[in-house]
């Protein structure tokens, strides 16, 4: 149980710092007009991304067959997930700076081989390991005191924020509604986490995305100040933050309403 609930929390915890990152990926695209370029290296932080949410799902599974083997409530470890994911979101954002500096030369490296392994492979030496820490840069009040906060529409942070909610309990909730619904019904209910999570991503492809994308090319164009994009990625950073906290609430109401469906 300790090892499944450890492999839950670091799957967790890697998810959300790195969904964190992708935000940033929108600064490196306009400050250095290389979008192609730095989408694609950022695909490979994505399959880290990925290869967590794929264990992620099996292992929450695996948290519901303990607790309903040995008749335990799986509440409370399923919040102490949304503090982890909280906590990811947290550290992606003092994190983020780096990132930046780190994805930069990444992408310019890129550039100049064409080659992905050979970047990967030249990253893990121990040279370069060592002198990571030399490009570690914190958050500073300075680097948003000045940011132009009101050109960012609010109700697009709203929704963000709704978003990631769903997005951070849709498989909590799902398999939670287990214990609500008759025995017949379980496979079902549990596997309504592909329904939450995909309301969530078409919420987000039509009404988050593409208002972001204007504000992301308009900056690219040169049509409005960089400093408007880095407006942008503080303020999603900020409501993701936001909505991984709403999910505290809105576990147990989610996990009713697919309760529901299923009576």
């Amino acid at each position: 149980m300790q090892f499944n609930i450890s492999q839950l929390f670091l799957s967790t915890f890697l998810i959300h710092i790195i969904d964190t990152f992708a935000y940033s990926v929108r600064l490196n695209s306009v400050k250095s007009r290389q979008f192609a370029l730095s989408n694609t290296f950022f695909n490979l932080f994505y399959l880290v991304s990925l290869a967590a949410h794929t264990l992620q799902a099996p292992l929450i599974g695996g948290l519901m067959d303990i607790s309903l083997n040995q008749k335990n409530n799986p509440l409370p470890s399923m919040r102490k997930v949304i503090w982890i994911a909280a906590l990811g979101v947290l550290m992606g954002s003092l994190l983020t700076p780096t990132f930046l500096s780190c994805f930069s030369k990444a992408v310019s490296n890129l550039e100049r081989s064409g080659s992905v392994p050979s970047i990967i492979m030249n990253t893990l030496r121990f040279d370069n390991i060592r002198k990571f820490f030399w490009y570690i840069k914190l958050p500073s009040k300075n680097m948003v005191n000045t940011l132009p906060f009101r050109k960012i529409p609010g109700e697009l942070m709203a929704l963000n924020a709704f978003v990631t909610g769903l997005y951070t309990i849709g498989v909590m909730s799902a398999f939670y509604s287990t214990l609500l619904v008759n025995t017949e019904h379980r496979l079902a209910a549990s596997a309504s986490a592909g329904i939450i999570n995909t309301a969530a991503n078409i919420i987000l492809m039509l009404f988050v995305d593409p208002k972001s994308s204007i504000i992301t090319d308009q900056a690219l164009r040169g049509n409005r100040p960089y400093e408007d994009v880095k407006a942008l990625v503080v303020m999603l950073i900020g409501s993701k933050l936001a909505g991984t906290l709403m999910g505290q609430a809105l576990l147990i109401p989610v996990a009713h309403v697919i309760a529901i469906i299923y009576r």
